[in-house]
């Protein structure tokens, strides 16, 4: 079922201010449910829980710029994540949670995979379930910019756009966070097959 109509153009090709073309190559969004990993503490010992599941969403990116720089990375790159979930309280009306994501030191011409997640916590608030339940999800869609350039969007299904278009159907929502990686249990996991996230720096 598609919720919105708009023309937009998918897989731009931007020359900033330095007069650097950035190009992205772009997969459209995949999700799925994971458990929360287990780990062994300090003492080597387990404590005793049952996994619960995550929502995690992903997409494969390739970056190019032109000139290439010597060294073959992306200094900022910012995901724009939109996704649409049904909303619990009201058949037919749908939640849009939004979350900006900042990469650092990005690689060129390689397959790289950015991520946001949805913590078992706001899925039982969504669902009323334990379960990680992927129908509850109606649309992801996001956009990159490359230093401040947007130069690629797509969605999952839809009209990409969807998310800037007003409709009485979707409402945003900032009670149901949307995680970065590196705020979730999987921080650790999978490092090299992720753009690095950009932290915070503490100056003292």
């Amino acid at each position: 079922m598609v919720l919105f109509a708009v023309t937009v153009i998918t897989g731009l090709s931007i020359s900033g201010a330095s007069g650097q073309a950035a190009k992205v190559i772009c997969d459209k969004p995949a999700f799925d449910d994971i458990l929360s990993p287990e780990f062994a503490g300090m003492t080597g010992k387990q404590k005793a829980f049952k996994p619960k599941e995550w929502l995690d969403i992903e997409v494969k990116l390739k970056v190019l710029l032109n000139p290439e720089p010597k060294s073959k990375t992306c200094d900022k790159l910012t995901v724009k994540w939109y996704v649409a979930v049904k909303n619990p309280e009201k058949a037919g009306k749908y939640l849009l949670l939004t979350k900006d994501v900042e990469h650092v030191n990005v690689p060129l011409e390689q397959d790289i995979f950015v991520s946001v997640y949805l913590s078992p916590a706001s899925i039982k608030r969504l669902t009323h379930s334990d379960r990680a339940s992927k129908n509850s999800v109606e649309f992801v869609g996001y956009e990159v910019f490359v230093n401040g350039e947007k130069v690629a969007q797509e969605t999952s299904k839809g009209q990409v756009g969807w998310w800037s278009v007003p409709s009485e159907k979707i409402s945003k929502n900032d009670t149901v966070p949307l995680l970065n990686k590196n705020e979730t249990p999987f921080r650790a996991l999978w490092w090299d097959r992720y753009a690095e996230i950009s932290e915070p720096r503490i100056t003292k």
